[in-house]
């Protein structure tokens, strides 16, 4: 039985080292204009420099968050973060799962709906999964296994495993009604928004006693998929992440037409700003995947995914690949799959997946010896 009521005490805390605002550099060279198609190259000073060191990758990797905030908005500072407040409205079993819908306040006057799974008889200090949901009104619940597709009950299957799964509706869809122009004001874009939301959905993971704050995995499709990534790049506590069908480079998304990154529930800037062109877009995804680096990406990427190219993936996964060798990292820690399908999500590549997730967030011997 989790210890849900220990949340509610929770004051606000800024994990500053691991979570990171990313704010204007007092390098003149991080405004720099990238190729952001390029990931191998940093600009200081003066210049530009191939990476070749971890103090390469973390001042490319400022630079991009930069380019990130630019089209999204910035990130909340740790101010705003308040108590959890987390509420159990409903719990139920099915298969050995404990289900428990929840809320939790991100910020002042805001609660996110949300699904926690677990077996019920969890080991303490488990790996935890946020899991994410694909464009779907049920929201939470397809992941969850409560509706929605077969290949996409990924949360229910990860809790079946043995993880702690949190699974939150992006705001707009499920039970999260939600007014980008009115609610979200304050923010620029709903990715912004998201990114807050699941920034504190790990915060709550990681104060679960049941949950091993070291092992934090993000997993989602489609729309999932991407902010599984947006997520990642600016919260380091996600040791892994697997994305599935959710990128392409933006040059290669439907040729460079870039409309459908532009509701107010993603990016409205990359129209009002950037004109719809990807050469004007501050960051790209060969970028947002190296910095995440060297934490590990697995990515289900469909040879016939109608909205994300699959040429276009290989591009950003055959640029990035490089960086393994400045971090040390071994080659498994960026996977890449290619199934003979369409926009979906298959069960042997979901059961890689998972196996992939299991090792990457096992825990170290000396980490058992403990």
């Amino acid at each position: 039985m989790i210890r849900l009521m220990g949340l509610l005490a929770t004051a606000c805390s800024a994990i500053a080292a691991m979570v990171v605002g990313a704010q204007a550099s007092s390098d003149d060279d991080s405004a720099a204009k990238y190729d952001h198609s390029k990931v191998n190259v940093v600009h200081r000073d003066g210049g530009e420099h191939p990476i070749r060191s971890k103090e390469d990758l973390a001042l490319r990797r400022t630079h991009t968050l930069q380019g990130m905030q630019e089209a999204m908005g910035e990130l909340p500072p740790a101010e705003r973060k308040c108590p959890l407040d987390v509420k159990v409205e409903s719990e139920s079993e099915a298969d050995d799962v404990v289900i428990r819908k929840i809320t939790f306040a991100p910020e002042a006057g805001d609660r996110v709906p949300a699904l926690l799974m677990m077996r019920k008889a969890i080991p303490p200090k488990a790996p935890a999964m946020l899991c994410l949901h694909q464009t779907t009104g049920i929201g939470k619940g397809e992941p969850a296994g409560l509706g929605g597709l077969e290949n996409l009950h990924y949360a229910k299957e990860l809790a079946a495993r043995g993880f702690v799964c949190l699974v939150p509706d992006y705001p707009s869809f499920g039970d999260y009604p939600f007014d980008f122009k009115t609610q979200g004001k304050h923010y620029a874009s709903g990715s912004m928004k998201a990114i807050w939301n699941n920034i504190r959905a790990v915060d709550l993971l990681s104060e679960l006693p049941e949950v091993d704050p070291d092992r934090i995995g993000c997993i989602g499709h489609s729309l999932g998929g991407h902010n599984t990534l947006f997520t990642a790049a600016f919260d380091q506590r996600i040791r892994a992440v697997v994305t599935s069908c959710g990128f392409t480079g933006f040059h290669d998304y439907y040729k460079g037409k870039l409309q459908g990154w532009t509701s107010d529930r993603y990016m409205p800037r990359i129209r009002e700003i950037y004109g719809n062109d990807p050469n004007n877009v501050p960051f790209d995804f060969p970028e947002i995947l190296a910095v995440i680096v060297p934490r590990a990406i697995f990515v289900n990427a469909p040879l016939h995914d109608d909205n994300f190219d699959n040429q276009g993936v290989r591009k950003v996964i055959a640029e990035v690949r490089p960086l393994l060798s400045v971090t040390g990292i071994s080659e498994d820690s960026l996977v890449a799959e290619y199934p003979d399908c369409g926009h979906d999500f298959p069960d042997d590549v979901r059961e890689r997946a998972y196996r992939w997730l299991e090792k990457k967030l096992a825990k170290t011997p000396s980490e058992v010896k403990k």
